[in-house]
């Protein structure tokens, strides 16, 4: 006879949407797996989080910091894999997406899927997406934007708890392998800066540090960092743009650490003078004390006007340091990602790059956009105006004409003497052009890997050959190199829908154990607009329903329509005073294609599974 308790009943799983998987597709392979294919199968008995991102996208870069910390802590229950789907022609080339994972240290297996099949077979719509599939290998949860770890880590216990009991979870090692670690003085540097002594700084941004060169771009004079990811007065992380301030020392926009630090060549000293540290999120404060603002991926940094300029490339914005006052503001953008010129307050960028002072302009390389732009001070404030590119899609290597020239995904912009710019046109890898006085795009130099910035050192520009990781010396030639025009659009197919009223619906639900925040009003956000805007004749604009009706244009056939959503969601706990918040959010660019036998409902996934 036994007299000891039963066990308890375990409490039943959580019900939940579940679809088959999709095979894993990929023409151009797997990365990080030491040369092995790897199929839907091999990842039975484990939750499959598929990253869907593609490195030219700022927001998939902090969705990968985002993880890290849940790919640490159940390294033997969950495996990530990176889906790079490309938006660029060049990042549909094998070698820079293995590129891109050593650069931004991806620690997981990626499959290179240029055409997109996978992409597909997934309905993903939005670069970053995360769609969770459990152990059995069914999808679970679908997640577009940033934000979402807390709610994955909360299903990814769920499903550990869940498939223990069953006996349906396999515990061990993942399938990643390290690739061979490569010698070099310089890997992946990102952007370079002539000191006062005549040597050059240039950030080494995939080891996490500042190298000051000899003034033949080659000699290591010394380093500094660490060389590992941190943010003490000897670490950095992934840093970018680089600026001479007035008194001699160097600012530094530490990327991934999302902070400005001051570096002094004099006495090597390193110090945080803006940003905590922590990402900024829509509803942060947009200005105030330096080291009490958040920031979002400064990606270059430039003095101009009195005060360093900052391209906010996390938040598609443009913002200011003040060293006078010691505080930072929102110089120009509205977070929304396009292309839209106008007073400063009222302009879209789209992860603005790279930064180059004049005395009346500053120029800026807006990546996204793949255009080249400028600030200029009037007497009704700043205004942003446009010299070269139209829009989010459209890119390519065309020389002549402003308004027809096309660059793809620059980086840097750099002023030169006779007034003109040169541009890293990082995607082409080229160094062009621009003559304001002339309003001509030329090509300057062909067969650059991944130019990031270029700087004048006398009568020479020493342009950083990012994937190549080095700095390589040019005499300005005086006559253009000839290249053979040519034209791309996003290769995303379009959405087919039907005339008329087209219904939009955003898909959120709440993550597991909490709801969304109502204490101080409305807890969600819409914002709808389009390309050209005459595609909706109603509909557009903000609000605070996840749902719209929009009208579309029966004269047009063809547009792209913007969405912006935002939802945050607190603990479900009545009695804790203090509970914890977190924000979803999304920009989604849908080309659409108007045809009889289209759609007439749009769903958008923010979090969740579409019913």
């Amino acid at each position: 006879m036994n007299d000891a308790a039963p066990a308890p009943t375990p409490a039943p799983a959580p019900r939940r949407a579940r679809v088959r998987a999709p095979e894993l597709i990929g023409t151009g392979g797997w990365i990080n797996t030491g040369g092995k294919d790897l199929k839907l199968a091999d990842f039975r008995g484990r939750t499959l989080i598929l990253d869907f991102w593609t490195f030219c996208c700022v927001n998939c870069l902090h969705v990968l910091d985002e993880l890290r910390e849940l790919e640490e802590k159940h390294r033997d229950t969950v495996v990530i894999v990176g889906v790079h789907s490309p938006k660029f022609v060049h990042e549909a080339e094998h070698s820079a997406v293995v590129d891109a994972v050593e650069r931004y240290g991806v620690h997981h297996p990626v499959l290179d899927d240029p055409e997109l099949a996978t992409w597909k077979q997934y309905a993903v719509r939005a670069w970053p997406t995360l769609v969770v599939i459990d152990p059995e290998g069914y999808v679970v949860a679908q997640h577009a934007g940033e934000g979402h770890a807390h709610a994955i880590a909360k299903l990814v216990e769920e499903l550990e708890a869940e498939h223990e009991a069953k006996g349906t979870l396999r515990r061990g090692d993942g399938p990643y392998v390290a690739p061979e670690p490569v010698a070099g003085d310089l890997r992946f540097p990102g952007k370079a800066l002539v000191l006062p002594s005549g040597n050059l700084l240039v950030s080494d941004t995939t080891r996490h540090q500042l190298v000051e060169l000899a003034p033949d771009a080659e000699s290591v004079v010394r380093r500094i960092g660490g060389g590992e990811r941190g943010f003490g007065p000897d670490a950095f992380s992934e840093p970018q743009g680089l600026a001479l301030l007035p008194g001699g020392s160097v600012v530094v926009a530490d990327t991934v650490n999302h902070a400005l630090r001051r570096f002094d060549p004099e006495t090597g000293a390193v110090e945080t003078v803006a940003g905590t540290g922590r990402q900024w999120w829509q509803g942060s404060p947009t200005s105030g004390p330096a080291l009490e603002v958040d920031l979002s991926s400064p990606w270059d940094v430039a003095w101009w006007q009195g005060k360093v300029w900052i391209a906010m490339a996390g938040v598609h914005q443009l913002w200011t340091w003040d060293p006078e006052s010691d505080t930072v503001a929102v110089a120009a953008g509205t977070t929304n990602e396009g292309l839209h010129d106008g007073p400063a307050a009222e302009a879209w960028f789209a992860q603005p790059s790279g930064l180059a002072a004049t005395e009346d302009r500053l120029w800026i390389a807006d990546s996204e956009t793949s255009s080249l732009r400028y600030v200029e001070a009037g007497e009704g404030g700043y205004a942003i105006r446009t010299a070269v590119g139209s829009g989010l899609f459209d890119f390519g290597h065309r020389d002549g004409d402003a308004a027809q020239a096309l660059l793809q995904h620059p980086l840097g912009v750099t002023a030169l003497p006779d007034g003109s710019v040169a541009v890293c046109d990082t995607y082409n890898h080229a160094l062009r052009r621009y003559d304001p006085a002339t309003g001509q795009v030329t090509t300057l130099a062909t067969d650059l890997r991944e130019p990031s910035d270029a700087v004048l050192a006398g009568d020479d520009i020493v342009v950083v050959e990012s994937a190549r990781h080095r700095l390589t010396r040019l005499r300005l030639p005086e006559e253009a190199v000839r290249v053979d025009a040519v034209a791309h659009r996003t290769q995303r197919a379009a959405t087919e829908v039907a005339p008329g009223t087209l219904r939009l619906d955003i898909v959120f639900q709440a993550p597991s154990g909490q709801k969304l925040d109502t204490r101080y009003g409305p807890s969600t956000r819409l914002l709808v607009s389009a390309t050209p805007p005459e595609l909706l004749t109603a509909g557009s604009g903000p609000g605070t329903d996840l749902f719209r009706d929009l009208a579309l244009n029966p004269a047009l056939t063809e547009g792209v329509l913007h969405v912006s959503a935002m939802a945050a969601s607190c603990d479900d706990d009545p009695d804790n005073e203090y509970p914890a918040c977190h924000v979803h959010q999304q920009d989604w660019g849908v080309p659409l294609h108007i045809t009889a036998d289209g759609t007439t409902r749009l769903p958008l996934v923010l979090a969740g599974m579409d019913a």
